[in-house]
């Protein structure tokens, strides 16, 4: 190993003469440890190719964000997930030691820079942070943090190697806040705004506390929104709804549009930060969704299970059918389904179900799932298991191997044990699952569901009533029936569906009174779908209202769709009774038109 005397390395501030032989030494001194069979260290190869740029003197300026520039590359390098590779190698280099008793000894000398530099490095080397040299790097930044010798953008770094060593509940943060709440917002660059926002989520957790600054904040970055970063505007979305800035609406928006120009570029944790936003804050974008079109397919192949299970449920919760985006999801997973979490898997498939489309790889697609669940069946949480395969029903893929398992005591057991427990939604989905079977898979032997745990109505939140419509609707009937009494609204059935509006016809297709019960020889049953029961901006049912309106037809009914985009042209009683009596009785006429 080459030892190196303390008396020849010196750290300065910047502009005062000194050796980069220091920095070539530690970079020797690394590599001597390793052995001469080993592959170089990359520490000491970086370190090597920083004191190589000029080799015309051994003697030249090196300032001290240099030599923190150098711990900062070996802590890159040498520290993963499991904390120092190596801590030998680096800790016990004597070069080392002899760089961090400078840093220790003449920590007045250094400049800002260089100072939290060196602690940010020291901290991630997992210094012992009782010793002598963190504790004169730390007393010396808070003596600066004291003196408001430190600017914006070096307070938030100190904030951060404090959240490192002592938590959020470290004192000298709050007085790190304090400082910066008295800074004008408005003069701060991007990268100010952006440190400041991810110190806040990190120190603050809840915004009202210091709603005067997030305020200004925001006002501030909704100025300079176009000049973020891809990183930055991440940062700041995902802050946003850490802190709860549930009115920092118009903020939203804008970083909304002009994270469009950014899809192609986020990484992958960038691009989950912007979509949990968006979830978030319930705001969608039509350009945004456009660029998710055009990136998704083409990069996902490279893309982490959490990326393309969080643009799914990007996609489901916003009802966005993207054809492009599901057909190469479907791609996806049938070829790496194994490096898929049960939730992430739940979150890929289920949106096909909840937006009723069928891509067109189908049958790869779900025979690679029914492998999936028989392999991997006991990982699945009740929840998630029993949302994947309801949503499998509802776009007639029928989980009959499973459901013997989905029906038993144990099961429902664990389901109830479970928040939320078997609440109306979770009961409707069971529910569900058994009248399915019932109805479309006759041949099914299995246990059923006992009455106990059935609903005697579906919830159905996704698809609720459109009321106006349906107003509109009973205007035209009345108009063409003459009389209220020949439909009803709103009729439960015992069949779990609540039909929109019911009609009685005898044998002979005359119209009778919605009470009669007798000689009724066939009910219609009209869907009044509004366009929250289609997918956005599409024609395209919901699979909660396509699986009702296929049921009611196997149940006997005669289904007559009327969907909000083949009457909100009608503006008249006499206009919505002409379509109706087309759509309900073809084959008759003169009905009071």
């Amino acid at each position: 190993m080459a030892l190196v005397s303390l008396k020849s390395i010196r750290v300065c501030s910047a502009g005062t003469p000194a050796s980069r032989q220091v920095l070539l030494a530690l970079s020797r001194s690394l590599s001597s440890v390793s052995g001469q069979r080993k592959p170089p260290n990359p520490s000491a190869v970086a370190m090597r190719e920083l004191c190589s740029r000029d080799k015309t003197s051994s003697l030249e300026v090196m300032s001290d964000i240099m030599a923190s520039g150098a711990l900062q590359r070996i802590s890159e390098v040498e520290v993963d997930a499991d904390g120092l590779k190596n801590p030998e190698e680096v800790l016990e280099n004597e070069v080392f030691k002899a760089l961090c008793f400078q840093f220790e000894f003449e920590a007045s000398k250094l400049s800002n820079a260089g100072l939290l530099n060196a602690l940010q490095a020291l901290i991630k080397l997992r210094i012992d942070p009782e010793g002598t040299l963190m504790a004169s790097l730390l007393s010396e930044s808070e003596e600066r943090l004291a003196t408001r010798q430190l600017a914006v953008e070096q307070q938030c770094s100190l904030a951060e190697s404090l959240l490192e060593l002592e938590g959020p509940s470290c004192a000298t943060l709050g007085q790190i806040v304090n400082h910066i709440q008295e800074e004008d917002t408005e003069n701060w660059t991007p990268r100010e705004m952006t440190m400041v926002y991810k110190m806040l989520q990190a120190t603050v957790r809840e915004g009202e506390q210091y709603h005067d600054l997030l305020n200004r904040m925001n006002s501030a970055t909704l100025a300079i929104a176009d000049q973020l970063s891809p990183n930055f505007m991440s940062i700041i979305l995902n802050s946003l709804v850490v802190l709860q800035q549930t009115r920092a609406v118009s903020l939203v928006i804008a970083l909304c549009k002009h994270s469009v120009k950014h899809v192609p570029y986020f990484t992958d944790d960038e691009l989950v930060n912007v979509l949990d936003a968006f979830l978030c804050f319930g705001h969608r974008e039509q350009s945004f969704t456009d660029a998710l079109e055009t990136h998704v397919p083409k990069s996902i192949s490279t893309m982490r299970p959490e990326t393309v299970s969080k643009v799914m449920q990007y996609c489901c919760q916003k009802t966005i059918l993207s054809k492009p985006i599901f057909d190469a999801v479907a791609e996806c997973f049938i070829s790496v389904a194994d490096r898929f979490t049960t939730s992430q898997i739940a979150e890929c498939i289920v949106p096909f179900g909840t937006l009723n489309y069928l891509p067109p790889s189908a049958s790869s697609l779900f025979r690679k799932l029914e492998t999936v669940l028989h392999t991997r069946f006991s990982q699945f949480q009740p929840h998630t298991l029993l949302n994947l395969l309801h949503s499998c029903v509802l776009i007639q893929r029928y989980p009959v191997n499973f459901l013997p398992k989905i029906f038993s005591p144990y099961f429902l057991q664990h389901l109830q044990a479970q928040p939320p427990g078997l609440d109306r939604f979770v009961a409707s989905q069971l529910t569900r699952l058994f009248l399915t079977v019932t109805l479309e898979c006759p041949f099914y032997e299995g246990p059923k569901l006992l009455p106990k745990y059935q609903v005697k109505a579906f919830l159905t939140p996704h698809c609720s009533l459109d009321f106006y419509l349906l107003k509109r609707v009973k205007a035209g009937l009345l108009y063409l029936l003459k009389k209220r009494i020949y439909f009803a609204s709103e009729v439960s059935t015992p069949y779990f569906y609540i039909v929109d509006i019911e009609i009685k016809v005898d044998e002979e297709g005359f119209v009778l009174p919605a009470a009669q019960c007798e000689e009724v020889h066939r009910r219609i049953a009209l869907c009044v779908d509004g366009q929250n029961r289609f997918c956005i901006n599409s024609h395209n049912l919901l699979g909660e209202e396509a699986i009702k309106q296929r049921h009611l037809q196997l149940l006997g009914y005669k289904v007559v769709q009327v969907p909000f985009f083949e009457i909100e042209s009608l503006n008249t009683s006499r206009k919505m009774a002409e379509y109706l009596h087309k759509k309900i009785f073809p084959r008759t006429y003169g009905l009071g038109c």
